[in-house]
């Protein structure tokens, strides 16, 4: 296998577990202000990519991972992260690389009526962080060299915690959340990242956009449910049975397309994701 330069850009928990599948392969650059968090499997650089002049001696690299996420939650957080940091990056680079790859998000998607949406779904700014991110895409398919945008649903993981916690602190109405949700574990955003760098590698047809989520896109009540029955809980587990309410929100992920492409999830839905979490945790 052709060893490649590989920069990730926002070497989050993402981003590191990413690195720590491709550093045994290739030479992997993890770009982020404080890279005393970084894998020490990589090579660190010490950088702001809202500053220019901290990129002056970004290496040459043959592919770029962007999967920055703002430190803050405002639309100008967002403006400056994913527009302003891409092109940062991309015009600090000293060669045309083969391929970037962007990791943006299913909130593109405003349906709300629990259909299932794909990559051929229509999309739409509801709200100006949303508008953004349907903007950073577009700017990365505009871009002179090969790239692909993958679109995670809601990413859990061993220090992604919040449904967890909210279930173990009886933060829960299990009897009134008619409402679909979607998600990825953190390993399976990395790995999905992987397989599609092997695909790049190979030559093999690359689709523009992929949208990644598990195979069971399920409702909230359940998910909280069955969380409640593994943990020791302090919510009251509640059946949905007597539900009145013929109203379900909320859309459903349609990953056909990853799945087309030969990409096997590791937790193909929230039960193996979070039985991996509670056992990790000696719940």
């Amino acid at each position: 296998m052709h060893k490649l330069r590989i920069l990730i850009v926002g070497c989050g928990d993402v981003g590191s577990t990413l690195a720590h599948l491709l550093s045994p392969l290739h030479t992997v650059y993890g770009l982020r202000r404080n890279t005393a968090k970084l894998p020490n499997n990589i090579i660190a650089i010490q950088a702001d990519f809202l500053q220019p002049e901290t990129l002056r001696n970004l290496p040459s690299v043959d592919i770029v991972i962007y999967c920055a996420a703002p430190s803050r939650n405002g639309s100008d957080d967002y403006q400056d992260t994913y527009i302003q940091g891409f092109a940062n990056v991309i015009q600090a680079l000293p060669n045309v690389i083969k391929h970037a790859f962007f990791t943006s998000s299913s909130s593109v998607y405003a349906q709300d009526n629990h259909q299932w949406v794909n990559e051929q779904s229509s999309i739409s700014a509801k709200n100006a962080k949303t508008k953004i991110m349907i903007a950073a895409e577009q700017q990365v398919l505009n871009s002179p060299f090969p790239s692909t945008i993958v679109r995670f649903s809601g990413i859990y993981g061993f220090d992604r915690l919040h449904l967890l916690k909210r279930v173990l602190a009886g933060k829960v109405s299990l009897n009134t959340q008619q409402h679909f949700t979607n998600r990825i574990h953190v390993e399976d955003c990395a790995a999905v990242l992987k397989h599609l760098i092997d695909k790049a590698l190979a030559n093999a047809p690359l689709e523009q956009i992929y949208l990644a989520s598990d195979n069971s896109p399920a409702l909230l009540s359940e998910v909280e449910q069955w969380l409640t029955q593994q943990t020791p809980s302090n919510a009251t587990s509640k059946s949905n049975a007597n539900h009145t309410t013929s109203i379900i929100s909320g859309k459903r992920c349609d990953n056909s397309l990853l799945l087309k492409s030969g990409y096997r999830f590791i937790y193909p839905n929230y039960q193996a994701g979070y039985k991996a979490i509670i056992k990790h945790l000696n719940l």
